[in-house]
C-alpha cells in the first residue's frame, strides 16, 4: 500500500510500518511540499500544515486516495471544497497538541498575575521596584471551546484552585474540572463574569470573528484575552482599539489574523500584550505521538475498522 508522508515524520514510521503492517511504499513530500516520487495509487496522505494549493489538489484527486490525515488539530488549510466533496476520510491530530497548549496557557496566566513582563522590563532598565501581585485561586477562566485542548487547560486551571467556565456546542452532561457549561449562544453571560478569556475553538464559518468589538465590551474591565486557537477568530482592529482605550487588562496572543505578524503591527510594542509565534505546540514529543496516533489509525483503516479522530467535514471539526 502506497502512503503518502511529510519527509520529517519518515524516520518515525517507515520501520515500524514496514514491520507491522508490512506498510512498506513511502512516497515522501520534500520540505516544499513536492512528492519524492510516483504518487499515483497512493491511498492515504499524511498532510504537513504548508502545503501549496496546487500540490495539494493534485494529490486531493488521485483517484485511489481514500484517507487523508492532518498532524494539525486545526484543518481549515486542509479542508477546501474538492476534500468536502469527496469521498475520503478525514483524521486530525487531535490529542497530540492538548499538553504543551494547555502548558503554555498556564504560563501565559502566571506570568500576568505574577507581573513577570513588569519584572521583565524593570530587570533590562536596572529598576529594583515590587509590584503588587495576585493568585491565580479564586480568579475565574472562561475557556471558549471545550475540546481536548479546551479539556487540558480545564484540567490544569483546576488544579491552580481556578473557577473554570467553558462553552460548547452540546453544553448537556457537563465536563469534568468545569463548575458551568454553557452553549455558544450565551458567550456575552460567560465573557461578563471571567477574569481571563481563553479561546479554544477551531476556526470555522461559525468561529470566524466571532469575537468583536461586542464581546470584547461584555468583558469586565481587566479581563484579559489569550487566544492559542487561530487569529481570525478575533476582529484584529477591534482587539487593539480595546487594548488601547484601556477596555481589556491585555491579550496573550499566540495566533494572529497574518503570519507572521506585520512589523507595523501596533500589537508589537503593546505594553499590555504578551506576543508569542504560534509556538504553543511546540514539544520535543511531537513526532512520537503523531507517529503513535497514525500507526493505530493505520491498522484500523487495513483491518477495515472505524478510525479514531474523525473529522465532520460539514462542521470543520
Amino acid at each position: 500500500m502506497k502512503i503518502i508522508m511529510p519527509e520529517f515524520m519518515l524516520p518515525y514510521l517507515e520501520a515500524r510500518a514496514c514491520t507491522l503492517f508490512a506498510a512498506c511504499d513511502f512516497i515522501v513530500l520534500d520540505r516544499h511540499g513536492r512528492p519524492q516520487g510516483d504518487p499515483t495509487g497512493a491511498e492515504v496522505l499524511m498532510l504537513p500544515w504548508q502545503l501549496s494549493p496546487e500540490i495539494r489538489q493534485a494529490l486531493y484527486s488521485l483517484p485511489s486516495l481514500k484517507w487523508v490525515h492532518t498532524i494539525s488539530a486545526g484543518v481549515e488549510q486542509a479542508l477546501d471544497e474538492t476534500l468536502r466533496a469527496a469521498p475520503i476520510t478525514l483524521t486530525n491530530a487531535r490529542g497530540v497538541f492538548d499538553l504543551p497548549i494547555a502548558e503554555t496557557v498556564i504560563t501565559y496566566l502566571l506570568m500576568i498575575v505574577k507581573q513577570m513582563p513588569v519584572f521583565m522590563t524593570q530587570q533590562r532598565a536596572h529598576q529594583w521596584k515590587k509590584q503588587p501581585l495576585r493568585e491565580l485561586a479564586g480568579l475565574t477562566v472562561g475557556i471558549i471551546g471545550l475540546g481536548s485542548i479546551g479539556a487540558e487547560i480545564a484540567r490544569l486551571c483546576r488544579a491552580l484552585g481556578m473557577r473554570v467556565l467553558a462553552t460548547r456546542r452540546h453544553p448537556e452532561g457537563g465536563a469534568p474540572n468545569v463548575d458551568q457549561i454553557l452553549p455558544l449562544e450565551q458567550l456575552e453571560t460567560l465573557l461578563a463574569q471571567v477574569d481571563f478569556v481563553v479561546l479554544a475553538v477551531p476556526l470555522t464559518g461559525e468561529t470566524r470573528g466571532m469575537i468583536g468589538e461586542a464581546q470584547l465590551r461584555a468583558l469586565r474591565p481587566g479581563a484579559w484575552l489569550i487566544n492559542i486557537a487561530r487569529g481570525a477568530i478575533v476582529d484584529e482592529p477591534a482587539l487593539v482599539r480595546a487594548l488601547q482605550d484601556g477596555q481589556l487588562g491585555g491579550a496573550a496572543l499566540d495566533v494572529f489574523a497574518q503570519e507572521p505578524l506585520p512589523p507595523d503591527s501596533p500589537l508589537w510594542d503593546m505594553e499590555n500584550v504578551i506576543l508569542t509565534p504560534h509556538n504553543s505546540w511546540s514539544t520535543p514529543h511531537m513526532e512520537e505521538r503523531e507517529a503513535a496516533l497514525f500507526l493505530d489509525n493505520l491498522e484500523r483503516y487495513m483491518q477495515g475498522l472505524p478510525l479514531r479522530q474523525v473529522v465532520d467535514k460539514t462542521l470543520g471539526y
